[in-house]
């Protein structure tokens, strides 16, 4: 099979969702590369000389045989669901893991009746397992509330781009699984207008069911503000380290004192840098009434605890100290940008709600106060910069 034909194929069977993808992994160009030659046979005059020797290497051919393989015996297994008990899918599911690791050699460092191999091989393979795989792997593990591989396939990407996110998100919301939702919020480096508006409305409209899962999200925020306080006390680091630990030990207090737990559930969605403008705008304009409401009263606390603590900013360096959640703490930036969102598609709902009228009021003094210290901010870099030149050109006289 030529090149030509080997793209066809694939594009027209990447626009068959149903069926995997004969051509689903990402080939070695270096074993291809190599066997190419110029066509011995093909005129002087060609535009564009032909070549021979195209080939998908053997380890790429076993990759893609074994998705392909692995993807129909699991879908014709999850035609009936009912059927299909944790054992099976597991032994079904380790084997197709053990073919396609020996299959391109690669070691995992602990054998299959060790209890984490599973999630460990996933891990180690996640490189060579298709989407197509990854979604019908997802499926599976919600139906049968394996919950440790659907945290192993979210965290290392794996359902990430596939057909089935929208569903696998229904799927965990329907279960209640918000640690899971907030994960993949984490882990998504794209999140879909679908999937934004099913998650804001998950933590924004919660059931009396969800408030015992989101319990674990508040516990990791209570622990990693502990930490911090912990490691801003510390005497055996270096200044800067302590410098650091003081300012990340801020910015999680801020975080979690005085937010609610659905709330400290909405801190990855604002805190993110993979949430789309205008799909945000699309979720946002999709709100019902009360779920605007508590959006609101969300982003006015962020402002009055930016005012309160403006020494508070982002903390990057403090995933070093093992506090990554700084890098979920949503910015003012952040803040500011959703509220103007808000306002954009609901302004006409918020004008006549008059309990929010006050909160709004109180919300643009606190942005007003904001812009003239950032001026004044602009000013001084400005006065700064212009030291600096003028400095700059003497010194060269």
């Amino acid at each position: 099979m030529s090149l030509l034909e080997t793209i066809t194929i694939a594009k027209s069977e990447s626009q068959t969702p149903k069926t995997p993808s004969k051509h689903s992994i990402i080939l070695n160009p270096d074993a291809i590369f190599s066997l190419l030659k110029p066509d011995p046979k093909s005129s002087s005059n060609n535009l564009i000389d032909p070549i021979t020797g195209w080939q998908i290497s053997a380890v790429d051919s076993h990759i893609i045989e074994s998705n392909h393989r692995f993807f129909s015996k699991l879908k014709h297994k999850l035609k009936s669901p009912n059927t299909l008990t944790s054992d099976e899918f597991l032994r079904i599911l380790n084997s197709f893991l053990e073919k396609t690791r020996e299959g391109i050699g690669l070691s995992i460092g602990v054998g299959p009746t060790d209890p984490d191999y599973t999630r460990l091989t996933i891990s180690k393979l996640a490189f060579v397992i298709t989407r197509d795989v990854a979604g019908l792997i997802s499926e599976a593990c919600v139906a049968l509330r394996l919950w440790e591989l659907i945290d192993t396939l979210i965290a290392h990407g794996l359902v990430e781009g596939c057909s089935s996110s929208v569903n696998l998100i229904e799927n965990l919301i329907r279960k209640n699984r918000s640690n899971l939702i907030c994960l993949y919020v984490r882990s998504v480096s794209d999140l879909q207008s679908s999937e934004l508006l099913l998650i804001l409305k998950y933590f924004l409209s919660p059931s009396k069911d969800s408030y015992s899962s989101m319990i674990s999200v508040r516990k990791e925020w209570e622990r990693l503000a502990i930490l911090s306080i912990e490691k801003a006390a510390e005497n055996t680091s270096t200044k800067e380290k302590s410098c650091l630990a003081r300012r990340a030990a801020v910015l999680l207090m801020m975080a979690h004192d005085g937010f609610s737990a659905y709330e400290l559930c909405l801190h990855y969605l604002f805190g993110s840098k993979n949430v789309d403008g205008l799909a945000l705008s699309w979720a946002v304009a999709r709100l019902d009434g009360s779920e605007v409401l508590r959006l609101v009263k969300y982003l006015g606390k962020w402002l009055r605890k930016y005012e309160k603590f403006p020494e508070a900013g982002p903390c990057p360096g403090a995933v070093a100290l093992g506090l990554e959640a700084c890098e979920w703490v949503p910015t003012v930036d952040s803040i500011v940008g959703c509220l103007a969102v808000v306002l954009d598609e609901h302004f006409s709902y918020l004008a006549l709600y008059n309990e929010l009228h006050e909160e709004m009021r109180s919300m643009e003094k606190l942005v007003r106060s904001f812009t003239a210290e950032a001026e004044l901010c602009c000013s001084v870099v400005s006065v700064i910069e212009n030291l600096r030149a003028d400095a700059g050109s003497r010194g060269g006289a």
